[in-house]
């Protein structure tokens, strides 16, 4: 993929670029959104800008793929482009946008590195760029054909059936397309993006996961309200949990998403922590319309049953297959919980069936102790696949 004289130019610089990647990451967002504010405003996340979990995603991301090319040059890492190009996908981001960043990253890559930044330099670190944002294009393109949509143009208004109260933090919102079109077909495990208007005018984008099945005739998606001590409140997530109910119009794009459960009746292990939960519910649902007879493992980790949103349902849609078992850890759990599933989930104690697919989603640290346990049990890396919402904070940590 990369030229041959470029390649040895990124093996040698690369040391410092990867040392040097967290600075560039950052200028290079004051640089972008000094220029195009918009962007900020109406496309990036304020909140994921301002913890700096974008910045450390994006170094992640460039510093991954420009060492699988000088590395691995006969293969491409397509497991991390292609979840890159469906959260594009879902938020309307087109090729000129690509330019735009090239601009501007190209500019803080130069004043951090200054004079290391010779014109072979240069022109090697732009091959990596044009191969990483060529591979993206050219996949959210296809993304784009699949839902019959012109490039960007995601965006279609849903009515807000109903509302439904989960937890004390948890709302689901039941939809449908305002214009009475279609909804557009999706896959058990897929999201889709919501933008809304916020007071200071800024129209902000988050992406919720289909908690109903894909032929249920609503929509559903469920939001936690982000608020904890020390951080932030979601900006999107509180809108939407105290602003919106029945009768209320939302922005919400076509689906998109790599975790998407694969058809075949193979043994399955969906494990979820929190509100990872919602697309282990649309898993669950699908699997039971199509009458699955292997094996399932549902595995599900949460701060206390309170807080375990759509528990009943999880557990009910769990007993409807024929070789289902479902296993909840609660950190705080109610009186006469077994203590074997108290505290954080530990699968131990859990039978994992040989050819088993897992789907994993939840909180970071979650996600890679399931993960590492199901390496340990012999699962193979290639079939256990995870959702990251937010920046893929994955990359920037491996």
């Amino acid at each position: 993929m990369l030229s041959e004289t470029s390649t040895a130019t990124v093996r040698a610089t690369l040391p410092a670029v990867g040392a040097a990647i967290g600075d560039i990451a950052d200028l290079f967002y004051r640089k972008m959104f000094a220029a195009h504010p918009e962007l900020l405003r109406d496309l990036f996340n304020r909140g994921n800008q301002a913890s700096g979990a974008q910045r450390r995603a994006l170094a992640g991301s460039i510093a991954a793929f420009a060492t699988q090319l000088v590395e691995h040059p006969d293969t491409r890492p397509d497991v991390m482009l292609n979840r890159i190009a469906h959260k594009h996908a879902s938020l309307g981001v087109t090729a000129p946008q690509y330019e735009i960043v090239h601009t501007h990253l190209f500019a803080a890559i130069a004043e951090v590195l200054g004079d290391a930044v010779t014109p072979e330099v240069a022109a090697a670190w732009d091959e990596v760029y044009w191969l990483m944002a060529g591979a993206l294009i050219s996949i959210e393109e296809r993304l784009y054909a699949q839902q019959g949509v012109v490039a960007g143009d995601v965006w279609r208004e849903w009515e807000v059936v109903a509302r439904i109260e989960e937890t004390a933090d948890v709302a689901t919102f039941q939809l449908r397309p305002a214009d009475g079109v279609p909804a557009p077909a999706f896959r058990p495990g897929q999201y889709v993006s919501v933008q809304v208007e916020l007071p200071d005018g800024a129209h902000q984008i988050r992406q919720y996961s289909l908690s109903s099945a894909p032929g249920s005739r609503l929509r559903s998606i469920t939001v936690k309200r982000v608020h904890e001590a020390g951080a932030p409140d979601g900006e999107v997530s509180n809108h939407l949990y105290t602003e919106i109910g029945a009768g209320d119009r939302l922005r919400v794009s076509a689906p998109y998403g790599d975790l998407a459960l694969d058809s075949a009746d193979v043994p399955l292990l969906l494990a979820s922590a929190g509100i990872g939960c919602t697309p282990m519910l649309s898993m669950l649902e699908h699997l039971a319309a199509l009458d699955h007879r292997a094996p399932v493992t549902v595995v599900h980790g949460d701060r206390s049953p309170a807080t375990h949103a759509m528990r009943t349902d999880h557990a009910l849609l769990t007993e409807k297959l024929p070789a289902a078992t479902a296993h909840f850890w609660y950190e705080a759990p109610e009186p006469g919980h077994p203590a074997d599933r108290t505290g954080l989930v530990d699968l131990s104690g859990i039978d994992v069936t040989p050819g088993t697919h897992a789907y994993l989603c939840g909180p970071l640290p979650f996600m890679r102790s399931v993960r590492t346990q199901l390496l340990a049990k012999g699962v193979p890396a290639a079939d256990i696949h995870y959702e990251v919402f937010g920046p893929d904070m994955w990359l920037a940590q491996d």
